[in-house]
């Protein structure tokens, strides 16, 4: 999801710049968050919500490019993605604020996020699951049953699919090899995924 947090960021802030400004945009990425601000005109300052928001195009010729390339979607539908993206990362919301600079903060902890390779590893869809580790199951089971249906799938097309990104994919792919539950024939880019134990995969998803 980094990607995708990484896109909307990049994305807004150049769909939103007032470019008649000498204000540096500032992208920076450190340990505990992400933080971009960037010259932007606006009546007053406030932070931004997906409730709150009043999709204004102040830039409409670049808002119209970046939707032809499909890179953006409606008018608002970048803070409605950071609010979506961003808690699965630190289990907090991002700060956005529309000012005369527009700030984004995305708070980001290791600790929290199922990036983290451990028993012991978060992430959101365990919050709906029963046991100890039953949301990382269930969403390994989903990546199996990907597998077994195109044995040729790519990890890029398994996180599309899921909505989590390469790394995270890598990451469940060798816990499942390391439990002997898939293997892998053939060379790494012409090669086809076997499913050793797929029934509890055809179990979660008909």
């Amino acid at each position: 999801m980094h990607s995708a947090i990484t896109r909307e960021i990049l994305v807004n802030t150049l769909m939103h710049r007032e470019f008649t400004s000498s204000y540096h945009t500032k992208f920076i990425i450190e340990r505990d968050k992400m933080a971009a601000t960037n010259a932007s005109r606006s009546e007053k300052e406030q932070a931004l919500t997906p409730g709150n928001i009043e999709p204004n195009s102040k830039n409409p010729i670049i808002t119209d490019f970046f939707r032809n390339i499909g890179l953006a979607d409606e008018l608002g539908s970048g803070v409605r993605n950071l609010y979506k993206y961003t808690p699965r990362y630190s289990g907090k919301p991002p700060e956005i604020v529309d000012g005369d600079i527009f700030r984004i903060v995305v708070p980001l902890d290791g600790a929290y996020s199922f990036d983290v390779n451990s028993v012991e590893e978060k992430s959101i869809y365990s919050a709906n699951a029963s046991g100890k580790n039953g949301g990382i199951n269930e969403l390994r089971d989903k990546i199996m049953k990907l597998m077994d249906d195109m044995p040729t799938i790519t990890a890029v097309q398994i996180g599309d699919a899921l909505g989590i990104d390469k790394r995270n994919v890598e990451s469940h792919i060798r816990a499942l090899k390391k439990a002997g539950q898939v293997g892998r024939e053939g060379a790494r880019k012409n090669g086809r995924w076997i499913v050793l134990n797929n029934e509890s995969a055809k179990r979660t998803i008909k």
